[in-house]
């Protein structure tokens, strides 16, 4: 006989209880509070912190189980990722808007670069006074600022492998900041430019009458008669990506547990392997997307079995999902000792972030400046959401290419950002390591910065 009142089970319920009570508690107060809705906090960041602030109740404390929650947002990043990569996506109208969107995903990523060189040089210094922060730790605040705080957590547990004690809480409390930065300093900033005179006139806009993405009829799309739901079909697809992405890691971990690269497979490969589950997660979601297109280019597949409409929803529900339990995971017993890194990270990070952006912006995108610069701020500190919720702030209807550009940036931006993750899980092993890393961020900083700026002279006309 099954036994219906399994604790196992039901801890489940439980913990998912907590989070979703907290977000629809979230989202009330931003609806119903004045001063939290001008705040622009994204709900599942107020249900967060809500989890946070009860956490400080020695009765509560003891329902929320940590692991639990770093889990979820362990696996709902790579969730996530799997989701985007098999959308279609769009496709740039001419060669001048492909150039800004590739610019675009040069732009993030070389922003990615001044933060993570400007938290390495902070860290490497402090690392000389404290014993207990990695020369490293830096890194730590691109990847919350820039990333949010699924990265941050996954290459927090790798830099704990390598002595950072509290490295996820670490990581999980500057994307905490992260997200605070972009909804507080982000408005305050946006308003200030307002009294300015710098923004457009967008009074009478609300906004209410664009939809940022909808369901487009398809004709290849499953028919609504078939007998399994759309949703159903997307969520199993990206399930079993993720369950062939796992089979693939397990395996290699087996094989290095063989001892074939001897101790590095094991202490350096192995924790590797498992942090980039969200990287694997793509490498698989591109091979399975490009098994089902050449099943329909013979004909045995005739249905799109993925929607982009369903995909979105999706990662917008894995990726809320992510942010609440990050936020709720972080342990503030494991930050002790850690906070004079993190408040300088915080600071010295918002500062570059605003300057840099604010140079790059002018330079990249003179016709809409200042949707570009609220756009990608939101993104550069919180996520793609709290990017388009400061756009909106300014561009309503979406009415610049600021909006696709921060959409179709994706591709170029992982293209770029490729090989600044594999310096990540290089640099924390020790302080030369460290150095070198700063050495190679500044040049590919450099010369990422020489492609954004490089305009070419018009051709003269002969008379």
């Amino acid at each position: 006989m099954i036994n219906t009142s399994s604790y196992s089970f039901w801890e489940f319920i439980i913990q998912c209880g907590i989070l979703f009570s907290a977000m629809l508690l979230g989202n009330t107060l931003r609806r119903k509070v004045p001063f939290v809705n001008k705040s622009l906090l994204p709900s599942a960041v107020l249900g967060g912190v809500i989890i946070l602030v009860l956490k400080f109740i020695p009765e509560f404390e003891n329902f929320i189980d940590n692991g639990f929650m770093e889990s979820v947002t362990y696996h709902c990043l790579a969730l996530g990722f799997i989701a985007l990569t098999f959308k279609k996506g769009q496709k740039a109208k001419d060669k001048k808007s492909t150039l800004v969107v590739v610019k675009t995903g040069a732009t993030v990523v070389s922003t990615y670069l001044i933060q993570g060189i400007i938290g390495l040089v902070i860290t490497i210094l402090l690392s000389l006074v404290m014993s207990n922060v990695i020369p490293a730790t830096g890194l730590l605040m691109m990847l919350g600022f820039g990333q949010g705080p699924g990265q941050a957590y996954n290459f927090g547990g790798v830099f704990e492998g390598y002595g950072f004690a509290g490295g996820r809480s670490f990581g999980l409390a500057i994307a905490a900041i992260g997200f605070l930065v972009a909804c507080i300093v982000g408005v305050v900033w946006l308003n200030v430019l307002k009294k300015k005179g710098k923004l457009r006139d967008v009074s009478g806009k609300d906004g209410l009458g664009h939809q940022i993405s909808q369901d487009i009829p398809n004709p290849k799309d499953i028919p609504l008669s078939e007998s399994v739901d759309r949703l159903t079909m997307n969520v199993a697809i990206i399930v079993v990506t993720y369950f062939a992405c796992y089979l693939f890691m397990a395996g290699v971990s087996r094989v290095l547990d063989l001892g074939v690269l001897g101790n590095f497979g094991i202490n350096t490969v192995k924790p590797l392997i498992w942090g980039f589950n969200f990287l694997f997660g793509v490498l698989f979601a591109l091979l399975v997307k490009a098994i089902m297109k050449g099943l329909q280019k013979i004909k045995v597949m005739t249905h799109d079995y993925t929607n982009d409409y369903m995909l979105n929803r999706i990662s917008g529900f894995v990726f809320d999902l992510m942010i609440l339990s990050g936020i709720a995971a972080i342990d503030f017993d494991a930050l002790k000792g850690l906070w004079l890194p993190l408040i300088l990270l915080a600071i010295v990070g918002t500062a570059v972030t605003i300057i840099y952006l604010n140079f790059m912006c002018k330079r990249v995108y003179p016709e809409y400046t200042y949707e570009a610069l609220a756009s990608l701020f939101g993104m550069l500190t919180g996520t793609a959401s709290t990017g388009v919720i400061l756009l909106r702030e300014v561009d309503p209807l979406f009415e610049t290419p600021a909006s696709s550009n921060l959409v179709m940036q994706t591709v170029p931006a992982m293209i770029f950002g490729f090989p600044l993750l594999l310096l990540v899980g290089f640099a924390p092993q020790g302080l030369t390591q460290s150095l070198i890393v700063l050495a190679i961020a500044l040049v590919m900083f450099i010369v990422f910065n020489v492609f954004i700026l490089y305009k070419k002279k018009p051709k003269k006309i002969k008379a």
